[in-house]
């Protein structure tokens, strides 16, 4: 019975394969067709002026285009840096005006496609690890000074390694089926009854800042979710929180003044709070080289977003000795390791050593970002305004799983901290590369 079955099963797979393959071509096809082509006129050789040049300068570094696209030890902007992602790892692509490997072949108008419409020059559709779903707010002004300023550059022949995706996020069609459901190409609107401020804050963290890239939760074909924008989001691969921005429990900042917020993007550090982990790099690449003006604009515009939730109230301890007390495993850990800089209160110490009584990085709900700088380290960003910031040591090499969940579990209990334990295996999951 089981034989003749085989094959009828094996022609309707064949038969779903097939109807999927023809749906996912005729997706492509209109996606290609929807798309005006670019015009010859459009497409004669760009001329930049100097004025072009300094402030796409400027704009690239809001962005933090080099970021991604200059590889460790490399040329910046040619590229190669490989970007871990749950469907495989993508490559960065050369930005200097190389004729063969870079943009050496394109004009003004190709550029703007692919920061507006996510298609490179020969039409090919990019993956959206290139934040083309941010950066479509961006006008054609800004992506014109963009493209002045990268042909200014050196050209590096640097060839883009090819992208290592599993099957079938490596197909064009995929990616179709993708922007059909995830993308639609817009422009930025500024609100009448806003401020210039606030428009000019809402445009960069909206549009060039991408900041939604990793302050969103995204769904399991990788997009963003559209219904709480910054509304906070694990990063994928990387397994940082970068919290929600809609919330004062985790980074929202409705309460702080503007100054704070200012002093936070430009140093790395405010009298409220202070950053690390991608956002270190966020200050250190992009945000501390903007003027005062786009910052206290960027400033405006957060402390302007709604503010949603509340925590949830703490899972109950286990049995034994309280996660928060100093007879507790994770306290004697804490006095052993920790104290000496923290302070045996979680007092810290003021403008060294951060305090960790009612400190909101530590008692939100995600215990990521605690659990990846016990194991890896915090270390602020070195800035012109924080030159010489302390940092916090890794101590994967010191303690294991359990040790790490227990000293977690005592710093998100103690001192009237409310915040629920962490398990052995939620550290495991939360170590770098480490899929959930």
């Amino acid at each position: 019975m089981s034989e003749r079955r085989f094959p009828t099963l094996g022609l309707w797979s064949l038969g779903l394969v097939l109807i999927v393959a023809a749906l996912c071509a005729g997706v492509w096809a209109l996606n290609v067709r929807g798309e005006s082509p670019i015009p010859a006129d459009d497409a004669v050789p760009f001329v930049a002026t100097p004025q072009q040049v300094e402030r796409g300068a400027y704009l690239a570094r809001a962005g933090n285009c080099a970021g991604c696209h200059t590889a460790r030890g490399g040329a910046a902007y040619a590229g190669g840096l490989a970007i871990e992602t749950p469907f495989g790892t993508v490559f960065s692509s050369n930005l200097t005006p190389d004729q063969a490997t870079g943009l050496g072949r394109w004009s003004a108008a190709h550029f703007w496609r692919a920061m507006h419409h996510g298609r490179s020059m020969d039409g090919r559709l990019l993956y959206p690890a290139f934040p083309y779903t941010d950066y479509t707010l961006v006008t054609r002004e800004d992506s014109d000074a963009l493209f002045a300023y990268l042909r200014s550059l050196p050209p590096v022949p640097q060839a883009r390694p090819a992208h290592a995706l599993r099957f079938p996020y490596d197909t064009q069609a995929a990616l179709a089926v993708w922007r059909a459901l995830y993308f639609e190409p817009a422009r930025f609107e500024p609100e009448a009854d806003r401020p210039a401020d606030w428009n000019r804050g809402a445009y960069l963290v909206r549009g060039l800042g991408h900041c939604s890239a990793c302050h969103t939760q995204r769904n399991a074909l990788g997009a963003s979710d559209l219904g709480l924008p910054l509304g906070g989001g694990l990063i994928p691969v990387q397994n940082w929180y970068a919290p929600s921005l809609l919330s004062a429990d985790e980074a929202g900042v409705a309460e702080w003044s503007t100054q704070e917020v200012v002093d936070l993007l430009k140093t790395g550090r405010s009298a409220r709070g202070s950053a690390m982990g991608p956002m270190a790099e966020v200050v250190a690449r992009s945000t501390q080289h903007l003027n005062d003006a786009d910052l206290r604009a960027m400033a405006v515009y957060l402390q302007s977003l709604p503010q949603h939730g509340a925590r949830r109230s703490r899972a109950a301890q286990a049995d034994g000795a309280a996660a928060g007390s100093p007879d507790s495993r994770g306290g004697k850990l804490y006095e052993q390791h920790c104290a000496q800089c923290h302070g045996p209160a979680g007092e810290g110490a003021a403008g060294l050593y951060p305090p960790l009584a009612g400190n909101r990085a530590v008692t939100m709900d995600s215990a990521a970002n605690l659990v990846r700088i016990v194991h890896g380290g915090g270390y602020l960003p070195a800035t012109a305004g924080n030159p010489r910031p302390f940092g916090m040591p890794p101590f994967a090499h010191v303690l294991d799983e359990a040790e790490m969940a227990a000293v977690v579990s005592y710093v998100r209990g103690a001192w009237g901290n409310d915040a629920a334990p962490v398990t052995p295996l939620e550290v495991l999951k939360l170590r770098p590369g480490a899929l959930r």
